[in-house]
């Protein structure tokens, strides 16, 4: 088993007008919230301990999760970025690797976590989920990463970073700042060559905006 971190603390400024009453993980596709499917992902992966981590109406974060053995990570004092969070919720998390899974995607396909899970090896520090910029549905912009023979990332290729991944988190130590994106520990990571990334076989959708849910829904509907 290994343990999880859901990011659900972000602001969700492109979804609106959706996230002025409500937190993005908690939009619906096709009947279900973000959170929970991310959760699904999770448990079917086997999981545990799940944190998931909270700051824009986290009230609503919290509730949603009431009884369901997930531990929160409280950002109501100061939005800590991916990084930041990540280490804040780390007592939660327990010691050794971390999955981490950004909520506002939607897959298709194997279980990115579990697939992480099963490709792991002892040399890596990170092993990130990736998808080939043809085929990343309603992103914007270019890719984020080169991945060489062996899987060794670098950047600026046209692989997209899925928002799934397994990473060492103790080098998070080395970076002084309370708010920081994992970007950070990513490169501090290529540079000693031990960020790799694996590519996802389904199909991936982000669902930042609000015209994004009906492609999501679509990609969901044709399996």
């Amino acid at each position: 088993m290994r343990p999880l971190m859901i990011f659900a603390a972000g602001l969700g400024t492109r979804m609106r007008p959706l996230t002025e009453t409500r937190p993005k993980p908690l939009i619906e596709i096709g009947g279900q919230t973000l959170l929970d499917r991310a959760l699904r992902l999770g448990r079917e992966a086997g999981a545990a301990p799940i944190a998931v981590n909270s700051h824009y109406l986290g009230a609503q974060i919290a509730a949603h999760l009431d009884g369901q053995e997930v531990a929160i990570s409280d950002e109501a004092d100061l939005l800590l970025d991916t990084g930041g969070g990540l280490r804040r919720a780390l007592p939660l998390l327990g010691a050794g690797p971390v999955m981490t899974l950004n909520p506002d995607v939607v897959w298709t396909g194997p279980n990115p976590l579990a697939a992480l899970a099963a490709a792991w090896r002892d040399e890596m520090e990170a092993l990130l989920v990736l998808v080939p910029l043809a085929r990343a549905r309603a992103r914007v912009g270019a890719g984020d990463f080169a991945r060489d023979g062996a899987g060794r990332l670098s950047r600026k290729g046209d692989f997209v970073y899925a928002g799934a991944q397994l990473i060492r988190p103790d080098r998070l130590a080395e970076i002084p700042d309370e708010v920081f994106s994992l970007n950070r520990l990513w490169d501090l990571l290529i540079a000693r060559g031990t960020a790799f990334g694996m590519v996802h076989e389904g199909g991936w959708c982000d669902v930042g905006r609000p015209e994004t849910i009906p492609l999501a829904e679509a990609m969901l509907a044709h399996g």
